[in-house]
This record gives structure tokens, C-alpha cells and sequence, in this order.
């Protein structure tokens, strides 16, 4: 049998492992960031792709932009 699998890397990091089912990739996270996505398929490898994008901007606008100083 012949699967077709790769590594997802995103922001240089290896985040989750794509694999070819039928209608597109399904995509299963390493990464808790990407804990969201975990499992679901999509109709390219490119979408996995924009998608995380999506969820990384999407987390780093939840994010506080300072860090509160309790000294």
C-alpha cells in the first residue's frame, strides 16, 4: 500500500504530519497551537498551509501585548 504522508513545518517548526485521504490531506497536530485543526482534512496541502497562517495571527491577536510586572 502506498501512502502518501509528509511533515508539516510552519514558522520553521515541525507542527503536525499531513496524510492523503480521499477528498484531500487530513492533518493531525504536534503542536498544541494548532490542537484546533487536529484531524481535520483539507482539498490541498496549500490550505493546511494558509489555514495555519490563519490560526497563528489569529492566536498572536489573543495574545497580551505587555506581560504585568508584580515586583
Amino acid at each position: 500500500m502506498n501512502t502518501q504522508r509528509f511533515a508539516v513545518e510552519f514558522d520553521r517548526r515541525t507542527v503536525g504530519i499531513a496524510v492523503r485521504v480521499p477528498g484531500g490531506f487530513a492533518f493531525y497536530a504536534s503542536d498544541d497551537r494548532f490542537a484546533e485543526m487536529d484531524g481535520q482534512t483539507f482539498p490541498r496541502a496549500r490550505t493546511i498551509e494558509r489555514q495555519l497562517r490563519r490560526v497563528s495571527k489569529r492566536r498572536r491577536k489573543a495574545r497580551p501585548h505587555w506581560i504585568p510586572s508584580f515586583t
